[in-house]
């Protein structure tokens, strides 16, 4: 696609993994890449998400590994945390990352520019007072916090602002119920805070299989986390005794801390889009094809700020199959299982169809469930329960979905992811021999379903 009455063949709007991707891959295939970016290199996952929290959910676990300790033998004095000093290691963590997105980019020659860019064309691109002429522009500006219009809601933070508390809360209200809610629960909580969710549905995780979801409510209750379910809050207010989170039924609690996870929207304000006619969904996301296309021809965008499946690695996959498409290879996206992890406490594991979207969709289910004790929390004495549940569909015996929560569920899933991108069957998964003692083996060795 190069063009040389233009300044670069791909300007790329927004730093992050997804918008890194694109310019790294265009780059290296000969085109002339430019990406502009308002912040930090890296974009919300290195920067203010997933890198940082998987860091300080690490943290937390060793709250369970010392407590645990004492059940194989070990005699250990009182453990203390410092949270400055986890701080501190994460911040330098995360700068070499930072580090690290530029000198990729910069090895492959793309060319890094700092400032808010702005659409003015669908061929040029404003930024910093400059004007840059591109045969085709990516918008991948990610998203952003989602706060509720309520009174007070200024008394809270976003999730943005827990990486850099200057010290530990010792009372958090959590509200919200997603990924990030009781991610943050489970690392708060194992880090020494008294944590209360507050949920206005019945179960947290809202789109993950029922059982998963009535499981990891189970164990985050178990672990001392207090849930409000079914309680819609109403509104924040400012006392003596801290910020007091006031409920729509009347209940009204202290905190040293409220943190707003109530979902996030896409960045897409003051870039341009809809002056040159790209158009917007009603939450603010760019409407995208298969190929990631806009309404407006070689105006593309990926990523989070498209709401499709806002997962980092959906959007360095969105980005790859993009370049392809601009190399002349029309590569279209595919959102169909793609797993995913909630690093939560237990963690929660899932790919393809839960079993309420197996059955909408007409399958004939056999669901294979199973509820155990690990061996781990045999001697640590732990009463932690690990779930493993298997969707299939009855006439074809192709596993649909497969479900986990327990230790280490983001790596045992995404080996099943692909089993299931395979076309994996039940009866293959009988015929893999287990590997003993692991957890993961039940997955394989599932033989009675659950009655109907």
């Amino acid at each position: 696609m190069p063009n040389h009455t233009h300044d670069y063949d791909l300007f790329v709007i927004g730093a992050g993994s997804g918008g890194v991707r694109a310019a790294r891959r265009a780059a290296a295939r000969g085109m002339r890449v430019a990406i502009a970016e308002a912040s930090r290199l890296g974009g919300t996952c290195v920067n203010l998400g997933c890198i940082p929290k998987k860091l300080m959910f690490f943290a937390a676990g060793f709250a369970d590994a010392f407590a645990d300790a004492a059940g194989f033998g070990w005699r250990v004095g009182e453990p203390r945390f410092a949270w400055p000093d986890l701080i501190a290691a994460k911040d330098a963590e995360i700068a070499r990352l930072n580090r690290a997105y530029g000198w990729m980019l910069e090895g492959v020659g793309a060319e890094v520019l700092h400032g808010r860019a702005r659409i003015a064309d669908r061929h040029t691109v404003e930024l910093e007072g400059e004007r840059f002429t591109t045969g085709a522009i990516v918008v991948a500006t990610g998203s952003r916090p989602f706060v509720p219009e309520v009174p007070g809601a200024g008394l809270g933070v976003v999730s943005d602002a827990i990486f850099s508390l200057p010290e530990l809360p010792r009372r958090v209200a959590i509200i919200g119920g997603g990924y990030i809610a009781v991610e943050f629960a489970g690392i708060l909580h194992g880090l020494g805070a008294a944590v209360t969710l507050f949920h206005r549905g019945p179960l947290p995780l809202r789109g993950f299989d029922d059982d998963v979801r009535a499981t990891l409510a189970g164990e985050l209750v178990k672990r001392g986390i207090e849930l409000r379910l079914n309680t819609e809050v109403g509104r924040l207010e400012s006392s003596r005794d801290g910020v007091r989170v006031v409920d729509r039924s009347g209940g009204s609690t202290p905190f040293d801390l409220v943190l707003w996870a109530t979902g996030r929207v896409p960045s897409t304000g003051d870039l341009g889009l809809e002056e040159i006619g790209v158009e917007l969904g009603g939450n603010g996301e760019v409407v995208v094809d298969e190929y990631s296309e806009t309404t407006v021809p070689e105006v593309y965008a990926i990523g989070d700020c498209t709401d499709r499946l806002a997962l980092t690695p959906v959007a360095i996959a969105e980005a790859m199959a993009l370049v392809e498409t601009l190399a002349g290879n029309p590569t279209p996206i595919r959102h169909d299982n793609v797993p995913t992890a909630v690093f939560s406490r237990p963690e929660v594991g899932a790919v393809g169809l839960t079993e309420a979207a197996a059955r909408a969709a007409g399958h004939p289910v056999v669901v294979f469930r199973s509820t155990f004790r690990p061996l781990l929390h045999r001697l640590a004495g732990r009463d932690q329960a690990t779930m493993m549940k298997l969707v299939v569909d009855g006439a074809t015996d192709r596993v649909l979905g497969v479900h986990m929560v327990g230790p280490d569920a983001g790596e045992i899933i995404q080996g099943f992811a692909v089993a299931l991108t395979c076309g994996a069957t039940k009866a293959q998964l009988d015929a893999t021999v287990a590997i003993h003692p692991t957890a993961a083996e039940e997955l394989v060795t599932m033989r009675e379903p659950v009655e109907d």
